[in-house]
């Protein structure tokens, strides 16, 4: 086989391992290499080479990277929990920034039995021992399934398709992962375990943090906003994908989504309660990441509040952004539009503090082409039964309205904390649902490609990470924004946006990393997401405009 590695063409043996071939560059790579790219598409380490192509290795320090160090982390957890504690049944979560929250759902988790849990996880770290991966067929891994009593990656035997059935085995332990693994436990150089709450944090390196585990977050609103999900599908019993699959193919899908949605109504109109009592709030901030379903919830908010006798008047923070030629620049030399510079604070809350005098104000409208404010005679006055509603990045930041009273303003973080999980040990990213949102809008609305979405992806993480999640704590409440069908929904229109990205092409890995995991999800038809669910704003047929 001949394959290239940086502008180097290597030949090897058919089967070869990419670990045995790049086995120096490995060793020399600055960061811990624990995957690899061939052509394109992720691969286990110790994968065979069995085509021609190019070759790329992962390490810790991408995104694709520090997923396989967590994966491979949990994985090394569940090993330690086997031998220190085998009668657990253990369940990871949900993430909180570089921490997975984790719990035990039939014995109490204490300081003592996280300590050796710990210890036994660092024992393995130590051993270095070869993480394998191994392919059943279908009929070998039902007599598995049937002999070992386990769950654990039995998920994948819902895909009626599926004739190779995968997992992961280090010495006598076992699990499945949907994504790939390190091939070694050393992999694994930093990593803490605390208690936390009734349950504990598995805690790892960020991208950014160069192999450290970076200080701990405190996160106790997204804590609760998270939990308060879990536990009521968890009660509904569909809190993983193959009991949501279950419930769609015994014909109790409308039900789902009905449940789902009131559910959203009912925190809604939870919050419009709180405004509508507190007589001194005038306006309401609302921020939240990249197709967070903001606009969406914006618009609700305000019917509820309409029905607590409170008129909603929106203003828009892009309206006030600084002329083009004083847009700051980034370090590539290119404007940043994300930045708190770049809107005119000043001119922003001059007119904040008149409308809540009673005054009247030229409103600007902004010219993105131009990049200018335009007056074109639009007014506003508030009155007495208005309230501001102000979407936009900086919401959260006091900075955007350090010259309006605390006690004015009401703060909301909106944003997918997805809840549901692949299955115990395999939690699906917030940050991949609001991804497949994203792809599925940007076609249906703006005319961009997947290809064009995924390409531009990490860039819109680049800005959340500086200027939304760090203020999220900030927040007065924290509207979750996800639905537990909505995956499912979404199937139909993303998977042949995905399907249509070539292998040749940068973005292919991160096509089909999508599509291995939405192809578990039984799809539900567009016709049965209500007319004014949030999920309307990226499907499209909705009864809002935007």
């Amino acid at each position: 086989m001949k394959v290239k590695y940086n502008d180097k063409e290597y030949e090897c043996k058919k089967g070869t391992k990419i670990s045995e071939l790049l086995k120096n560059e490995i060793e020399q790579n600055k960061y811990t290499v624990v995957g690899a790219k061939l052509n394109n598409e992720y691969q286990f380490l110790d994968e065979e080479i069995l085509e021609n192509g190019k070759l790329e290795l992962v390490d810790i320090s991408m995104k694709e990277g520090t997923k396989i160090y967590r994966r491979t982390l949990i994985y090394i957890m569940g090993m330690a929990f086997q031998e220190v504690e085998p009668k657990a049944l253990l369940t990871v979560d949900y993430q909180l920034a570089n921490e997975m929250f984790c719990e035990i759902d039939n014995m109490e988790v204490t300081k003592e039995m996280i300590a050796k849990v710990k210890e036994k996880m660092q024992e393995i770290i130590n051993k270095n021992l070869t993480i394998e991966k191994r392919v059943m067929t279908r009929k070998q891994a039902e007599k598995f399934f049937e002999e070992t009593g386990t769950v654990r990656g039995k998920l994948q035997l819902d895909l009626k398709s599926n004739d190779k059935i995968k997992m992961y085995y280090c010495e006598d332990y076992y699990n499945y992962c949907y994504g790939n693994l390190a091939n070694r436990t050393g992999s694994i150089e930093a990593f803490d375990l605390v208690k936390y709450g009734k349950g504990f944090l598995v805690r790892y390196p960020s991208t950014s943090s160069k192999g450290k585990v970076p200080k701990h977050i405190k996160s106790s609103k997204l804590a609760w906003a998270l939990d308060e999900y879990k536990q009521i599908y968890k009660v509904l019993s569909i809190h993983t994908v193959p009991k949501l699959n279950k419930a769609i193919k015994e014909g109790y899908e409308k039900e789902i989504v009905m449940l789902s949605e009131a559910l959203h109504e009912k925190n809604i109109a939870k919050i419009a309660d709180k405004i509508a009592k507190n007589k001194d709030i005038k306006i309401v901030l609302i921020a939240g990441p990249s197709s967070s379903g903001k606009t969406t919830f914006a618009k609700r908010l305000g019917i509820q509040l309409v029905l607590n006798g409170i008129k909603p008047a929106m203003i828009s923070v892009d309206d006030y952004f600084v002329e083009r030629k004083d847009t700051p620049l980034d370090e590539n030399g290119e404007y940043d539009f994300d930045c708190l510079e770049a809107v005119d604070l000043k001119l922003f809350n001059t007119h904040l503090k008149q409308l809540l005098k009673g005054e009247e104000v030229d409103m600007p409208e902004f010219d993105f082409i131009e990049g200018t404010k335009r007056y074109k005679g639009k007014k506003m006055k508030l009155k007495e039964d208005e309230i501001l509603i102000i979407e936009g990045i900086h919401c959260l930041n006091e900075e955007l309205t350090k010259h309006i009273p605390a006690h004015k303003k009401y703060k909301i973080y909106t944003s997918a904390l997805t809840v549901l999980n692949m299955d115990y040990y395999n939690r699906i990213s917030t940050t991949d649902t609001r991804l497949v949102r994203r792809i599925v809008r940007d076609y249906n609305f703006r005319g961009y490609s997947a290809k064009n979405t995924l390409s531009t992806w990490h860039k819109v993480n680049k800005g959340e990470e500086k200027n939304i999640f760090p203020y999220q704590e900030e927040a007065d409440t924290i509207f979750n924004t996800s639905l537990i069908y909505e995956l499912s929904a979404l199937k139909p229109h993303v998977m042949p946006l995905l399907e249509a990205i070539g292998k040749d092409e940068p973005e292919y890995a991160e096509a089909k990393r999508l599509i291995n995991m939405l192809q578990y999800f039984e799809p539900i038809p567009k016709e049965d997401v209500p007319s004014n669910s949030l999920l309307r704003e990226f499907i499209g047929g909705g009864n809002f405009k935007y």
